[in-house]
């Protein structure tokens, strides 16, 4: 275990923007993980400016976040039998495209993405949404970091 901390610390020291981009991306999919921890990381390195790293973990974050929409774009039937996914199908419908700038949040972010895909929303509406969600959110962390919030 160990040696595993120390590759990734080195390939962090090395390439922190590809790991904030990285992170963002698969934090942004289904698969668990937090990218704001990266985002920080490479904020205290202090080798690039603040709007940088913003702008690759946002680019990430939406990928990440547009693959989930892919993903939902191949789910074949909008029927659904379960409570939550009727509620947040719900939501999305009264909310719109609004509702994806909340694409950010831990647990209903990244199934917001997967049911805009489902209901064939417009991938390009959908990934301005996601984009500002994500970008105000890295933003935020950001700001807080350099004390100016």
């Amino acid at each position: 275990m160990a040696e595993f901390y120390h590759w990734l610390q080195a390939v962090f020291a090395s390439q922190p923007l590809w790991f904030v981009f990285f992170s963002g991306f698969f934090s942004a999919t289904l698969l668990p993980g937090s990218s704001e921890v990266s985002v920080y990381a490479a904020l205290s390195l202090q080798r690039f400016g603040w709007p940088h790293i913003v702008l690759i973990a946002t680019l990430g974050n939406t990928l990440g976040g547009m693959t989930n929409y892919a993903l939902g774009r191949l789910l074949p039937n909008r029927a659904s039998k379960q409570v939550q996914q009727q509620r947040v199908l719900a939501w999305i419908e009264r909310y719109g495209y609004w509702a994806l700038l909340m694409s950010w949040m831990p647990i209903v972010g990244d199934p917001l993405c997967v049911v805009a895909g489902w209901l064939r929303m417009n991938v390009w509406f959908s990934c301005l949404a996601i984009g500002i969600g994500k970008g105000l959110r890295y933003a935020f962390i950001a700001l807080v970091f350099q004390g100016l919030l």
